[in-house]
């Protein structure tokens, strides 16, 4: 009978003489090890069998299957019969096998391709997503840093913008009933300190005080209402910003972790508090590394803070900003030290500044500078200027004060307590916030002004005013 490809083939083909095909020897080094070789040129027909007419290659398990593995690969598993197929696809009978470069007979097992290479789209691919995904990370890194050109810090910051009619803002004069006051220059030159996630920045000037005679750094920061539109002709209140301790060589209300200008705007917001420029000056003139500071005050023989803090600093923001003409429109807000300034600055100058928030304050000055110079210490003295304040039944005052529970320095609780009972009357008006579990740090203070302190002197100022 004739061998059909794709049927079965119970038994084995005979050559015309009747005598059972003859083997063929496989060709030299395919028998290794008792293992046979696959065989390559066998001709069309003559599949290899053994003498018994079977497939050669093992009967479901044996040794001798195709490369050497364990059992037939070619479904012969457990004994199945050879059926003459291969799951691969075959070349054409008797074609040329591109893989080897020689004949390939229909009944010879497929040999695996090697793996392909990747191909170069892919590798460009890859290549091309690593150097992006390094620059990402050099961006971050050198942005972290504020190395250029990956920071903006170090570029020239403009507050406000043209006027509606195309002018700049110095050449629009307001009616003379206007509540508000446009800068009056000349213009300080502003360099960016950082930029805020809402696009706002808090800038750094240094200021040379004509008034004072002292020169140092102020930061500013203008909420985003001060680029509106819609308030490009209005005047917005200003808050002078003064911290504890050394106050120098920077003032630790610039930063953004205490988070006092997103407060600022947040409070605004909520309809909590006025959407207040900040004025961010150095407290002293120096460090305070030998127990030494100025008190905010003009101590005889030393650079005169006080001028600084009250005059200079506050004339800077009105030739730069436009502000609220009266006093309605200023305010100081200060921790420890800077409390205790705050607090001094309105009750000394009450026709100047309406309100403070004075948190964890000083009562008394204490500075050792004052030694000698007894008459000027009483000149700053909060506890006397209230005196006088009410003697005088004037101006009207607002302080708001904030105190932990926990400060490390337990008079501060009794003695802001005693100022209120003794001194909060007549023209000056108080609040007190006790904050649970408070401490002596601007951590405590910033939070805490939002559940009182801010909407206590927000009700009695103005702003924006056209």
């Amino acid at each position: 009978m004739s061998y059909a490809p794709d049927g079965p083939h119970n038994q084995p083909p005979y050559r015309p003489d009747g005598q059972p095909p003859q083997q063929p020897r496989p060709p030299h080094g395919q028998q290794q090890g008792g293992r046979r070789q696959p065989q390559y040129g066998q001709p069309y027909g003559q599949p290899p069998y053994d003498a018994q007419g079977r497939p050669q290659g093992g009967q479901g398990g044996g040794q001798g299957g195709p490369y050497g593995q364990q059992g037939d690969q070619y479904g012969d598993q457990g004994g199945a019969p050879y059926n003459g197929r291969y799951d691969a696809q075959q070349p054409p009978y008797g074609g040329p096998d591109p893989r080897y470069g020689q004949q390939q007979s229909y009944d010879e097992p497929p040999y695996d391709e090697p793996p392909r290479r990747k191909s170069k789209v892919k590798r460009w691919l890859i290549a091309g997503t690593t150097v992006v995904a390094l620059a990402g990370v050099a961006a971050l890194v050198m942005s972290h840093f504020e190395i250029p050109p990956f920071t903006d810090k170090g570029k020239d910051v403009s507050f406000g913008g043209a006027a509606p009619d195309g002018k700049n803002e110095e050449a629009a004069k307001p009616p003379a009933t206007s509540k508000m006051s446009m800068p009056t220059g000349p213009k300080a030159q502003f360099k960016n300190s950082m930029t805020l996630a809402d696009g706002t920045h808090v800038a750094v000037t240094t200021l040379d005080g004509k008034k004072s005679g002292f020169k140092g750094k102020v930061w500013v920061w203008a909420p985003k209402e001060y680029n509106d539109p819609k308030f490009a002709k209005s005047g917005f209140p200003v808050m002078i910003a003064l911290p504890g301790g050394a106050g120098y060589p920077t003032n630790y209300w610039m930063g953004t972790d205490l988070g006092l200008q997103n407060s600022i705007s947040k409070w605004y917001g909520e309809g909590k508090g006025k959407p207040f420029i900040l004025a961010m000056p150095v407290l002293n003139p120096g460090p305070d590394d030998k127990g030494i500071y100025w008190d905010g005050s003009d101590i005889p023989e030393q650079p005169k803070m006080g001028t600084w803090l009250t005059d200079d600093v506050p004339d800077l923001m009105r030739q730069n900003f436009r502000t609220v003409k009266s006093r309605d429109g200023w305010a100081y807000m200060g921790s420890s030290t800077g409390g205790f300034a705050s607090l001094k600055a309105v009750l000394k100058y009450p026709e100047k500044f309406k309100a403070a928030i004075c948190s964890g304050p000083d009562i008394v000055p204490d500075s050792s500078l004052w030694r000698g110079h007894e008459q000027e210490k009483a000149e700053n003295n909060p506890e006397l200027l209230a005196k006088q304040l009410i003697a005088k039944k004037g101006p009207d005052v607002y302080l708001a004060f904030q105190v932990g529970d926990n400060e490390n320095n337990k008079k501060t609780l009794p003695d802001v307590k005693k100022f209120i009972a003794t001194y909060g009357k007549g023209p000056i008006h108080t609040s007190l916030r006790v904050i649970p579990n408070g401490q002596h740090n601007a951590k405590t203070y910033v939070p805490n002004m939002g559940e009182g302190p801010i909407q206590f002197i927000s009700k009695v100022m103005e702003g924006p005013v056209e």
